[in-house]
């Protein structure tokens, strides 16, 4: 992986949206641990960029990573039709710093991982998201997002997350 070159996917302003590389995970972590409470090991970046190239973008200016959307392909159970399997889409952490929010950056990353989840051949997506994101879960709706479920105690503080799908049509 070290020696691949980024695919460039969207321009949004100043701002390139691309496939994350190998080289792009300290600033991501980064920005994981500075914006968000949710932390991941290294091996799990790694093995999520390893597994889902296609779903694991940037968000970078003037080569500084400012934003990032990394997810995971699953199959299992449908979160859309009950009694049904699945090959899904999980977006798992999604976060743009402060200083470059409002343009736009974490609409297009979500927008191409679930254009990546349909490269993968998936037919949904899912992610969860904290009830007091109040700005996030709007996004998301915005986008076709629909609120599946509530999902008690799901944080480590014990704060209450929704659910929310997306069918991949």
């Amino acid at each position: 992986m070290k020696g691949l070159q980024p695919t460039y996917v969207r321009q949004i302003g100043e701002y390139t949206v691309r496939q994350c590389v190998q080289r792009d995970l300290s600033q991501v972590t980064t920005i994981n641990w500075a914006t968000l409470p949710e932390h991941y090991s290294d091996f799990f970046f790694e093995e999520l960029l390893r597994e889902s190239p296609e779903t694991f973008l940037v968000a970078e200016k003037d080569g500084l990573v400012v934003g990032y959307i990394m997810c995971r392909v699953e199959y299992g159970f449908s979160n859309i039709k009950k009694f049904s399997l699945a090959r899904k889409g999980h977006i798992v952490s999604v976060a743009v710093l402060g200083e470059h929010r409002d343009r736009g950056l974490g609409r297009a990353l979500v927008e191409e991982a679930l254009k990546g989840m349909k490269i993968r051949g998936c037919g949904e997506a899912y992610l969860e998201v904290r009830v007091s994101n109040q700005t996030a879960i709007h996004l998301y709706e915005d986008l076709g997002f629909r609120i599946a479920s509530r999902l008690e105690g799901y944080y480590r503080d014990g704060e209450v997350a929704y659910m929310m799908t997306f069918y991949l049509t």
